[in-house]
């Protein structure tokens, strides 16, 4: 008996725009992450963080995916940087053709960098590639230790897992070191960085893997046409 994969049918038309949008990163020279997380994790909390460290040599800018309203957008902007709102109505995730304009546009304002917040959710958003470079997980210690094995398939398609609110860890029953093993067994390899945003613990170690993961793309127009760092 003949067997149709409808899944993939579904999702080879959001592959295709994914296609357009890496080819556009490639060609612009800039570097995108996906964050991807349930809802309350502290992605925008990370990303308040994440920016300023990266603002001094890149310029940065935010696709910010939800549902409804634009309340994170509102903190972002303050930071001065370029922020495209992203209203999914019903969806609870991203796809390609969504980010496909703002990936273009940003790409005109002389961004080399793209981060991605995607709408809080641990299942849709990892089935949904966007084009980026890297999909970047966080896991909050509130959420409970199993979540690794509850919801794998988000942790395979990271090559990053941050977990955050380090914080809290002792005010919580997390169990840091089976949450990590948990992971190595999901997705061997991964890389894993602890966080806390309320301290900023942390915040240096995810800004030098983006960095390190920037320069291997080789991302930025100033990189390609040799003029080094902004000043």
């Amino acid at each position: 008996m003949h067997e149709v994969d409808v899944r993939a049918g579904l999702l080879e038309p959001n592959a295709a725009v994914a296609r357009e949008n890496r080819a556009l990163l490639a060609t612009r020279g800039v570097y995108a992450a996906n964050l991807m997380s349930a809802p309350g994790s502290g992605k925008t909390s990370l990303l308040e963080h994440v920016i300023p460290a990266l603002e001094s040599r890149h310029r940065v800018g935010v696709v910010e995916g939800d549902m409804t309203g634009r309340a994170d957008a509102d903190r972002l902007e303050g930071f001065g940087v370029p922020v495209h709102q992203v209203n999914t109505g019903a969806a609870c995730h991203l796809d390609a053709r969504m980010v496909h304009h703002a990936l273009h546009d940003l790409a005109d304002a002389g961004c080399d960098v793209v981060l991605i917040e995607n709408v809080g959710n641990l299942v849709c958003p990892a089935e949904f590639d966007l084009g980026e470079d890297d999909a970047v997980m966080l896991l909050s210690v509130a959420e409970g230790s199993d979540k690794p094995k509850k919801y794998p398939l988000m942790f395979r398609r990271a090559s990053l897992v941050i977990v955050n609110k380090l914080d809290l860890l002792d005010r919580t029953d997390f169990d840091l070191a089976a949450a990590v093993a948990a992971m190595r067994d999901v997705h061997p390899g991964v890389g894993i960085l602890t966080v806390s945003c309320r301290t900023g613990e942390g915040i240096e170690e995810i800004a030098a893997w983006l960095e390190a993961r920037i320069a291997a793309k080789g991302a930025g127009p100033r990189a390609a046409a040799g003029t080094g760092v902004r000043g």
